[in-house]
């Protein structure tokens, strides 16, 4: 029997690959810590407990073990490309986007800020002194692909879905269930980043499990084809819940703690996914809109504890009192800004000529 080693496996992707590999005919085991245990894993995958993180629990909890296919999905990458070598056929490793130069600080590029999309041949955090998590990525991916010349790295961008143990999603939903109708959001809620719905993403995995020949060596970007503004995705998950939702949009200088609801200080940050579409055949299984609405009825059934594990590894407090002075705040600054935009004369034409006899070198506006 052909045999799949998932690491992770509990994450927001897990059980879609898993299930996925399941339904190819792969007999799979998960390879974690034991510390999340999950309904959608069934009772004929076999549980390896031990930790990702380290090389030597990982030859502990892999020793005289070997696999035709792994999909490391957790875990220090470059420390479990060592550990399987010699031990599995196959090798597919998940990075993530932070190994793109100016990612994580776009200050790093000339001018600042990420161009749009950005393309698997975009150069990458070169050095531990530029900026150390995003070398740490690149590196790995480096080191996964040369210890495993066939194998393949998938650059996960931001994941929705269940199981995320940051949910943006349930910042909004939350203070929606509260009653609040007003969403502070920073760069005016026009930031547009690459998501993946956790279906989607794990979806773009096994397409490269069924395509080893064209996968061999790449590295693929991955994400939702179709991506909605900060404020489209707040307005959605509004209407998913039934509620009204006014987006109160601030800069990104004057959003204090909502500032952490954008991953750049410097707005768009989207992913250039022609390879992964031309090469492997990539279609969303769900489009965004669907996605998102599943993802709210999931955390409607499994709200987080307020003040839990979850709210504050979102570092969201919840601070209404603060957010209402804000808010009142930005009204009274738009109401200013108003009255001196109204005194401000306005052309209400447009530049281009519209002559209405023949033969007049300029038309009757003088264009």
């Amino acid at each position: 029997m052909t045999r799949a080693l998932v690491v992770g496996g509990t994450g927001p992707t897990g059980p879609f690959i898993v299930n996925g590999l399941r339904q190819r005919g792969y007999k799979v085991a998960i390879f974690h810590r034991g510390t999340h245990e999950i309904s959608e894993i069934p009772d004929d995958v076999e549980h390896i407990h031990g930790d990702p993180h380290f090389a030597e629990t990982i030859d502990q909890a892999l020793a005289g073990r070997t696999f035709d296919l792994t999909i490391a999905s957790y875990g220090r990458l470059r420390l479990l490309a060592a550990g399987l070598q010699g031990r599995t056929g196959r090798f597919i490793g998940i990075g993530g986007y932070a190994a793109y130069r100016g990612w994580i600080d776009p200050y790093r590029l000339d001018p600042p800020g990420m161009t749009s999309p950005v393309p698997e041949t975009a150069p990458v955090v070169a050095s531990e002194e530029e900026q150390r998590f995003g070398w740490l990525i690149a590196q790995s991916e480096q080191i996964a692909l040369s210890l495993h010349p066939t194998g393949t790295v998938f650059r996960y961008p931001y994941v929705y879905g269940p199981y995320q143990i940051r949910p943006r999603e349930w910042s909004f939903i939350r203070r929606l269930l509260d009653g609040r109708r007003e969403i502070i959001l920073p760069h005016y809620g026009l930031s547009l980043s690459t998501h993946g719905w956790a279906g989607n993403l794990g979806h773009a995995v096994l397409l490269a499990v069924d395509q080893p020949d064209i996968a061999a060596g790449k590295i693929y970007n991955c994400g939702d084809l179709e991506q909605l503004t900060l404020a489209q995705v707040v307005t959605v998950i509004a209407e998913a819940l039934g509620r009204e939702v006014e987006i109160i949009p601030l800069s990104y200088e004057l959003a204090g703690p909502h500032r952490a609801r954008v991953l750049s200080p410097l707005g768009h940050q989207l992913l250039d996914l022609t390879r992964i579409r031309t090469e492997l055949g990539y279609r969303d299984v769900l489009g965004v809109r669907e996605a998102l609405a599943r993802t709210v009825d999931w955390y409607l059934a499994h709200r987080p504890s307020p003040g839990g594990d979850i709210e504050r590894a979102l570092g969201d407090t919840f601070d209404y009192p603060a957010e209402d002075r804000l808010i009142a705040l930005y009204r009274q600054g738009q109401e200013l800004l108003r009255s001196v935009a109204e005194d401000a004369a306005a052309i209400a034409w447009h530049p281009y000529a519209h002559p209405k006899e023949a033969g007049k070198q300029r038309d009757q506006r003088n264009r």
